[in-house]
């Protein structure tokens, strides 16, 4: 399957698509159209090449909006979708797409504003920046919180496994999203705590493929058993997007429990984690003009032996 995060021409995409074996698609939304082919606000989606037996926007609990002192009428920057994708083995499976606030200030301002002296212009955009700043990181991070919350209650309700694909604006160790990877509880029996965190709790892809090549190395007698919590698997986390000199790791996919070599109950494991990113790093302008500003996090899922 491919999580797509800003298309503007659903029905182009959809085309291309089917060309390339995916017969199934699907958005939740649809973006707005300035003038005649002419897009702005562009939506997520989703295709698949196995059957999508339900589709539907994610709806954020009120209750916890109010809980968190979010404004009423609080809604995600762009609508999350959830497919429940019917794929071989493990059968069916939710799905979601997402794309977080960015970092982008929630306040505008004029850079220049020919009615204040130049001190007092500066001082206006600091306040603005500041704010605006903080604002963003509130969205997104309420955004992440309140999806999670809507994932733990479709997981009560169905049991089915879970993935999560997309731009996240954001490193998941910082604290404005880390809690996405919540596994362990404070107040609660430590007993029922580590029975049931698991079912419920995402992991980073990353983090599961460099489990998989761990147990690789064990299992191929390449280090003893005892060196196994001190290895260095060596590999090196590629960033996946690029702003002046600096690079983050914004783009992730989340996985459950079944797909977790550690889980007793797991069905595949994360055999391969790799970052397309040629595009930005030696761009040719024949190919990739029209290309995105993020790198592709592709995995690889092969069945449990």
């Amino acid at each position: 399957m491919i999580a797509f995060q800003e298309v503007f021409s659903i029905d182009s995409l959809k085309k291309l698509l089917l060309e390339n074996g995916y017969e199934y698609f699907s958005t939740v939304d649809t973006p707005q159209i300035i003038d005649d082919f002419i897009y702005k606000s562009p939506v997520v989606a989703i295709a698949a090449k196995y059957p999508i037996v339900e589709v539907a926007a994610v709806a954020h609990s009120r209750e916890y909006v109010n809980a968190l002192g979010l404004n009423h009428g609080f809604e995600f920057s762009r609508k999350v979708l959830r497919a429940t994708i019917n794929l071989p083995h493990i059968g069916y499976t939710d799905c979601y797409v997402v794309h977080l606030k960015s970092k982008r200030s929630m306040i505008e301002i004029d850079d220049v504003n020919h009615a204040l002296s130049p001190e007092k212009n500066i001082i206006e955009i600091l306040k603005a920046t500041v704010a605006g700043g903080w604002g963003a990181t509130i969205q997104r991070g309420s955004e992440a919180t309140l999806l999670m919350l809507a994932m733990i209650e479709q997981r009560k309700k169905t049991n089915q496994p879970m993935i999560l694909m997309g731009d996240f604006n954001n490193d998941l160790t910082d604290g404005v999203l880390n809690h996405l990877l919540t596994n362990s509880l404070r107040f609660a029996p430590q007993m029922d705590t580590k029975a049931y965190l698991a079912k419920y709790c995402l992991n980073d892809a990353w983090n599961l493929f460099e489990n998989s090549r761990l147990n690789q190395a064990i299992l191929s007698d390449l280090i003893a058993d005892t060196q196994a919590n001190t290895l260095n698997t060596g590999l090196v986390r590629k960033a996946t997007h690029y702003y002046g000199a600096n690079s983050n790791v914004l783009d992730y996919i989340l996985l459950s429990c079944e797909f977790d070599s550690r889980c007793p109950d797991n069905f595949f494991d994360v055999s391969e984690h790799h970052t397309y990113d040629r595009h930005l790093l030696n761009p040719e302008y024949e190919k990739d003009d029209l290309t995105t500003d993020h790198a592709v996090i592709c995995i690889t899922l092969t069945l449990r032996n």
